[in-house]
């Protein structure tokens, strides 16, 4: 059987949004451990997020590298292989 190894997570967010305060609680809860970028205070990192995603809404999730627009509870599950 093939280890589980840790996958890359993080999170674009801003301290206004409430999906990514949901989408954090989520991670904790799951005890997924996530890197958080504020999107509103790194101009650099939104523009990124943007090149990636074509949006400029948040939450914007990187798991690995492949990106999830929104609190898609299903398909974070998916890629984290969570039950």
């Amino acid at each position: 059987m093939q280890q589980n190894r840790a996958k890359k997570v993080i999170v674009f967010t801003t301290p206004t949004c409430s999906w990514c305060r949901a989408v954090k609680q989520y991670f904790r809860e799951k005890r997924i451990r996530f890197k958080e970028i504020d999107v509103s205070r790194d101009p650099r990192a939104a523009q990124d997020m943007m090149r990636r995603t074509g949006q400029m809404g948040v939450p914007v999730i990187l798991i690995d590298n492949r990106p999830i627009v929104g609190f898609d509870k299903a398909k974070i599950d998916r890629l984290l292989g969570i039950k």
